[in-house]
């Protein structure tokens, strides 16, 4: 995957039609991505949850393990054909595997002790939170010692980093007519099949604390817990748009004033795709006085709360609702030219900190953060409509 850091700081005054296309074809992380049900929409997450296994016995789980489970629950709202089902399935896996724990195995590989951990497993070579086995194909060291990276490898399927062995959940046929606990060893491969069974309570139970339904509030008046993204995209295809306005202060060019401009503008063709920079959740997505139509998203990226704003679609150009989860690279709407604009374009905002906070130069912001661009030849096949699924 190329780097368009230096590309954009190349083009600043340049159309990038001239510069752009001679790019190679990029990984497109916009073909894997898909539209979840908002009822994967994972809320605040408690700082302890207490629950009760199949036979009986209690289990209370931490902050860090839920954060795990949120993972497990939003990398299933991202991957296609998963449902709410294969999320349970997943859990139990994790559940049973490994506790719902980031677990090392220094034994077999001291270097997995360098990566963030929940302490030290010692199950033959198995890493992480579905214990995966480097010697069986799922992954790295460093792979495996992801959260993320193990959530995508189990469930599997064309966009799985596994595909097409070792078999993730959707890579078993007839996953979803299976008995949960037949479907986690189906993957898992164990030699304690009936294990698994004992833990879908939990697994349900998890579920159920850490989602909400699409387009309701939380009842706490928090954001929405959001894992850290997978990847950065730049908001429109290769050689689509021209930079036309940057950030700061500038000649408004509908009133002649002198004025703040708080976005970049970048002008494309109207209907131009127009791609999430990274996984998130909508917090906005309708028509909005001066924005026309307009797009919130929340993403975490290193570590910290960001808020994307993307600005004059027309209303039947917003593809996404209000509580969706997203990908990076999802067809999330259209280049228009409503609200307070002079010709179609995006208006792009990045605010650290979440929606509401101060924004930053958002093209300096993309090119800091090293985006990744999307061919526009692939941009199809991340076309997402409201409601998808």
């Amino acid at each position: 995957m190329r780097k368009l850091g230096v590309l954009l700081v190349a083009v600043l005054f340049f159309a990038p039609s001239t510069v752009l296309l001679g790019v190679a074809t990029l990984l497109n992380p916009a073909a894997t991505a898909t539209c979840p049900p908002g009822s994967l929409l994972v809320g605040p997450i408690p700082d302890s949850l207490t629950t009760t296994t199949r036979d009986g016995a209690t289990v209370t789980l931490n902050r860090t393990q839920l954060t795990h489970a949120a993972t497990i629950i939003i990398t299933g709202g991202q991957t296609p054909g998963v449902g709410r089902t294969g999320v349970v399935i997943a859990l139990m896996a994790a559940l049973t595997e490994s506790g719902l724990r980031m677990l090392a195995n220094t034994g077999a590989y001291p270097e997995s002790a360098d990566y963030p951990n929940d302490g030290d497993g010692s199950d033959h070579d198995s890493l992480g939170l579905f214990q995966m086995r480097p010697a069986s194909g799922w992954g790295t060291v460093a792979e495996l010692m992801a959260p993320q990276y193990q959530a995508r490898a189990f469930y599997g399927g064309p966009s799985g980093p596994n595909y097409p062995s070792p078999r993730g959940l959707l890579d078993i046929p007839g996953w979803e007519g299976l008995d949960p606990g037949e479907a986690v060893q189906a993957v898992e491969v164990s030699a304690y099949p009936d294990r698994y069974q004992n833990y879908q309570p939990i697994a349900e139970a998890i579920l159920t604390a850490l989602t909400r339904p699409t387009g309701t509030g939380n009842g706490s008046g928090e954001a929405p817990v959001v894992p850290e993204t997978t990847q950065l995209v730049f908001p429109l295809p290769e050689g689509a748009w021209v930079r036309t306005s940057g950030f700061g202060w500038r000649v408004d060019p509908m009133t002649g004033e002198r004025a703040f401009h708080a976005g970049s503008d970048f002008a494309a063709a109207d209907g131009t795709p127009i791609l999430a920079v990274a996984d998130g959740v909508v917090v906005h997505a309708e028509y909005t006085g001066n924005y026309g139509g307009l797009v919130i998203i929340e993403h975490t990226v290193n570590g910290e709360r960001v808020a994307s704003y993307y600005a004059h679609m027309w209303e039947t150009g917003i593809h996404v609702t209000e509580g969706q989860t997203v990908a990076a690279g999802q067809h999330i709407g259209d280049v228009g030219s409503s609200g307070k604009s002079t010709g179609p374009h995006l208006h792009l905002e990045i605010h650290p900190g979440g929606q509401g906070a101060d924004p930053v130069d958002s093209d300096a912001w993309l090119t800091e953060h090293g985006t990744e661009g999307v061919a526009a030849s692939d941009t199809a096949l991340a076309t997402c409509t409201a409601g998808g699924a």
